[in-house]
Parts: C-alpha cells; structure tokens; sequence
C-alpha cells in the first residue's frame, strides 16, 4: 500500500480479528487509528472494549448503539421480504455489515480520517459487505484490507493467537476451541477451527441463545404476534419496540430451542464454507409474518413477490444492501405490505415452530366463500368454464401424444409432399423483390422476363432459326420443316 495514510478508522469488534490489525495497522503505516464499534446487539461484548481499544493502540473508540437504527431500517425491511439465503440462512451477519460500514463511513467523514479499514479476510463475503457499502456512501476514502495485504505475516488464526499471546492483546479465543463468533439481535454464528470439519457436531457448550431442542420445556407455549404494515409491533400484547421485538422473541424462541441451522453455504467468492446459526426470534417472527400474509396479500402479488426473494436474498448475502436493484426491490416489497396487518399465534415445542391461528381486519379470506357447506355467493356451476378454458392447452397436448403410429406416419408424408410442392413452386416462380419510388411508398414488382436466346446471323444457305445448311432440312407432308441434323429441334410452323 503506497498511500500515505493520515488517520484511518477501523470496525473493531474486540475479537483476535480486530486486536491484531489493530495493533498491526498502528505499527506498520505509523497512522492515527480511530477504533469504531457499532452495537448491533452483541450484549455484553462491549465491556470493557475502550479500555481494550486504547490498550492495543486506539487514540480513541467510537462505541455507537445502533440496535434501534439497525432493526428499523435493516432488519424489519429484511423481514418485509421475508428473505432467506439458500433455504435456511436468514442473514443476521449479511444485514448488520451494511449498518455497520455506514456509521463507520459517517466517524470517518466526521474525524477527517484518510481511510477505513475492516477485519474480514479475502476469502470471506464479508469484505464485499463493507467496502460496497464505502463505495455507495463515501468513494474518496481509502479501504485497507489488512487480510490482503501484501505484507500481512498472518496465515491463519493460529499465528493470530500466537501474536496476541506475545503482544499480551486479550482475545477471548483459545488454541484448544478456535472457532469465531458473529453475533446481534438477530443470531449469533460461529464458523471456522473444528467447524470446517463439515461432518462434525457442533460442541454442546457452544450456544449462547438457545437450549439443544431435546433440553426444552415438555409444554407448548403459544406467542401472539401483531403486525402492522409487515413489521411486527407487539408480542403477547405488549408494544415494543423494533429492536425489543427481536430481543424478546429471542428470549421466548430459545428456551425452547427454535432455529438453530448448520449449513455449507456458497460464499460470493466462489468459496463453499459452514456456518452454524442461532436464529430463535427472526425464525419465530419469519412464520408469524407469512401467517398473516396468508390472510391479506392479493394471489399475483404473493406469487409475484415469492419469485423475488431468492434474487433479494442473493443482494443482502452478496452486499447489495445500497445497491439501486435492492432499493428498487424494496419498493415493491414495501408496497405490497400496505395490508399486512393482523395477529398470528404460533405454537412453540421443542425446536419446531407450527402456525396455530391468524387474524386480520384486512383478511381477504371469506368463510362463507371457502365453505363446503354453503354457497356464499360462489356459483359452482362457474367453475366449468373455468376449467375448460385452462384445459384447452392440455387437450391439444393430449391429442398430438394419442396419435397412432400410422396417422404420425401419414401425417410425416404429408408434411414431406407439402415441403416438396413449396419447394416446387418456389423454383417456377420469380423472387418478389421490394422497390421504393421517388415517394418512398413500397412498391412490389416482378422483374423482367429474360430475353429470348439469341441465334447468331443466318449466313447464305443457313437456316435462320438453327443455323445448319437448308439442306439438311425436311419438308414433310403437312408442311413442317424440321432439321434433320442430329439433336437440332428446328421446327417451323405448316405453311398455310
């Protein structure tokens, strides 16, 4: 990196990722480091983290709340779309990247710092997640990615541990359980050390949000959800707020043990990796929200929406966060939420999560419509139309797979005969041609018939017609006179 660097705010977590580029950044560019961490949720991580910050190398640590600001304007309009990353991942670690890169971007403008730098390695998808987010809101600043550093003497997290271990940084990982938390209101992820290993079990101990689903309570618990809009607004009756939405159906969703996923996923890179997820509260509210939807969207537009949320998912994974197609998407998200609003009870037991009523003022589901036993305004007999129309493309598929081996050879024949005659006739005919007069009108036309061979001059005692000697011509007894020289057909007309 030939850039001289003045000042450079880094995201730092705490972790062994942050302490050691910390302590390396300082040192190896000789630059002012502002240390920045966003609370996104982490509990009690941040303890003790300024001290820890200036200790490792800091002039100062920027310890912003954004728990309010990264549920409301990340989360919530995540959960609209009720995205989800190949089947099972709901993206806790995808979202809260771009919340945290944009208040990183504001203290960066704000210290009138050269650069940002972050903690994510070259092989992760989280290095996309950040500097994407610098290039939309802050393209003048220089991003230093130590990981891909050129001069960076780390191979792995084991050097890491071992530099921390001689530099006396307090890192609150072990060589005999090395593996990296990720966690905020919405999981908590753990990847890397034993995990790699994709056939082995998580450790036991390892969870912080939720019981092992076999630990759970041997009673159901049933949780009201209000949603107004297609953001939930209350739980069991009491209002909160976005972000104690989240903390509070954390807290019910993992005693008894619901949404833990072990997944190899596709990283942006190109790279497969495995995560293991604690999800309690955005698993409970996902179903909570579909269940009302079931009520008030419109069929197309579910259908419609449905189709999208792969693509949408895939933005928020890969960093698209403040990409216009994402912002565009949302729109249409937005929109369809208009009448989103109801209440959902779910049934809660031992790791699973089952939709057990739902209720809407908005509801376009009529009992009475939908009954078997009675009309309630729906003639029956309208569905027969219906079904015949739908069924005119099937019956014509129907009919072209019964043909009997015979009619699909009668019918090749005459599909040859009809390719011949069409070949025929387009060799008889002269090519229409396409002429525009002085007008501009287009104007067809035939063009000129070809003009008659020519027979060169008739010498003295030649026949004018063929050129062969008169008199090798015969005159026969009708009065025609043909040549008789060999292959001439001279023929002229009886003299009358």
């Amino acid at each position: 990196m030939n850039t001289a660097i003045r000042k450079l705010v880094l995201a730092y977590s705490g972790g062994l990722d942050t302490s050691v580029i910390l302590h390396w950044i300082r040192d190896h560019f000789s630059c002012e480091v502002v240390a920045y961490c966003a609370d996104v949720g982490q509990g009690d991580e941040t303890a003790g983290l300024e001290h820890k910050a200036l200790t490792t190398g800091a002039s100062k640590l920027y310890l912003e709340d954004l728990r309010e600001e990264f549920a409301r304007e990340f989360v919530f309009p995540m959960m609209r779309a009720n995205a989800i990353y190949e089947s099972y991942y709901l993206l806790g670690t995808s979202i809260a990247r771009p919340a945290i890169a944009r208040k990183q971007a504001e203290i960066a403008l704000r210290e009138g710092a050269d650069a940002v730098a972050h903690g994510a390695t070259g092989k992760g998808n989280d290095q996309v997640r950040f500097e994407l987010t610098f290039a939309r809101l802050a393209p003048q600043l220089t991003v230093i990615a130590p990981w891909r550093h050129p001069e960076w003497p780390f191979k792995g997290r084991a050097d890491m541990i071992a530099y921390a271990t001689e530099k006396r940084i307090p890192v609150p990982v072990t060589s005999e359980k090395p593996y990296s938390m990720d966690r905020n209101l919405v999981h908590v992820s753990y990847e890397g050390g034993i995990l790699e290993d994709p056939w082995r079990e998580p450790y036991a101990d390892m969870f912080r949000l939720t019981v092992a689903p076999e630990n759970a309570p041997d009673q159901a618990e049933y949780v009201e959800i209000e949603y107004l809009h297609g953001d939930p607004v209350a739980i069991n009756g009491g209002v909160l707020s976005p972000a104690g939405i989240i903390e509070r159906a954390n807290q019910i969703g993992g005693r008894h043990g619901i949404g833990r996923v072990d997944l190899v996923e596709n990283r942006y890179v190109g790279i497969k990796s495995r995560g293991v997820y604690e999800t309690p509260g955005v698993t409970m509210l996902l179903h909570a929200h579909r269940a009302v939807e079931q009520l008030t969207l419109d069929r197309e537009v579910m259908h419609l929406r449905d189709g999208l949320v792969p693509r949408y998912a895939e933005m928020v994974y890969n960093g698209h966060w403040f990409a216009p197609e994402r912002e565009s998407l949302q729109a249409l998200i937005d929109q369809a939420q208009r009448h989103a609003t109801g209440v959902a009870r779910l049934k809660l037991y031992k790791g699973a999560v089952s939709i057990a009523g739902r209720k809407s003022i908005n509801s376009l589901y009529d009992p009475a419509m939908a009954s078997f036993e009675q009309t309630g305004g729906y003639r029956q007999a309208d569905a027969e139309g219906f079904i015949r129309l739908n069924g005119l493309r099937l019956r014509a598929l129907a009919q072209i797979e019964s043909r009997t081996p015979q009619e699909k050879k009668r019918i090749r024949l005459q599909d040859q005969c009809g390719r011949a005659m069409a070949e025929n006739f387009r060799a008889t005919q002269s090519a229409a041609s396409l002429k525009e007069d002085s007008l501009g009108k287009v104007i067809q036309f035939r063009p000129p018939r070809p003009a008659p061979k020519l027979v060169p001059r008739a010498r003295s005692g030649e026949c004018p017609k063929c050129g062969h000697k008169k008199d090798v011509h015969v005159m026969h007894p009708n009065g025609v006179l043909t040549c008789a020289a060999r292959g001439c057909l001279c023929r002229t007309a009886p003299v009358r």
